[in-house]
């Protein structure tokens, strides 16, 4: 097996049935997860630039259906299966998909972002 340079890290978490959070499996992760993966085979990327694979929760479950790109850092956030065709281009020009990519804050609960942190008096 040869190392990739990317592995594309895809959440197919399932949560039940209106979890607050919501659930990457439920928006579609599992069809995104299988058609970033033929779509890389398609363009010969698959055998040494990138690898799409299967994870549990990543921790981002508000910003879901998520993918995680290593090792480059970044995560790509509320993807739609019509996103994979830009994801793959991308991924073949070495560039990424900008609109797609979480920010720093994006990380952190929505419902958590109000609240002071600790320390900060609202304990």
């Amino acid at each position: 097996m040869a190392k990739r340079e990317r592995y594309l890290f895809v959440c197919v978490n399932r949560r039940e049935e209106g979890a607050p959070n919501g659930s990457c499996a439920v928006r579609g992760a599992l069809d995104i997860h299988a058609e970033l993966k033929k779509s890389l085979k398609e363009r010969g990327l698959a055998a040494t630039r990138a690898r799409a694979c299967t994870s549990s929760c990543l921790d981002v479950c508000w910003a879901g259906p998520a993918i995680f790109v290593e090792p480059d850092g970044y995560a790509y956030g509320r993807v739609r299966l019509e996103d994979v065709p830009e994801i793959v281009d991308a991924l073949e020009q070495g560039t990424r998909v900008e609109r797609l990519v979480l920010s720093e804050e994006e990380y952190t609960e929505p419902r958590k972002r109000s609240q002071p942190a600790p320390g900060d008096g609202g304990e």
